[in-house]
């Protein structure tokens, strides 16, 4: 298992949307678990060595090594990508 580190503009994020906080942390931590069964909602962006996960409406934005998954940015699709 990696281990999931919240940058701290991630983590405000998450206190901003605090009604899926818990949703969305959720799913981190199954991916940083078990990274095959959320492979069909990861895609890489163009650009550079991130990665979005999608999670309904929201998308997390983050980059992985070999042991860590470091998220850089949390929030609404409509928004996430500026």
């Amino acid at each position: 298992m990696k281990s999931v580190i919240i940058l701290p503009a991630a983590a405000k994020a998450l206190r901003r949307h605090r009604a899926d906080a818990a949703r969305l942390l959720e799913k981190i931590e199954t991916y940083a678990e078990n990274p095959e069964a959320l492979a069909n909602n990861i895609k890489a962006l163009s650009g550079g060595k991130a990665f979005r996960l999608r999670v309904g409406d929201y998308r997390i934005v983050f980059e992985e090594t070999d042991t860590e998954i470091i998220v850089t940015k949390i929030g609404p699709r409509s928004s996430i990508y500026d």
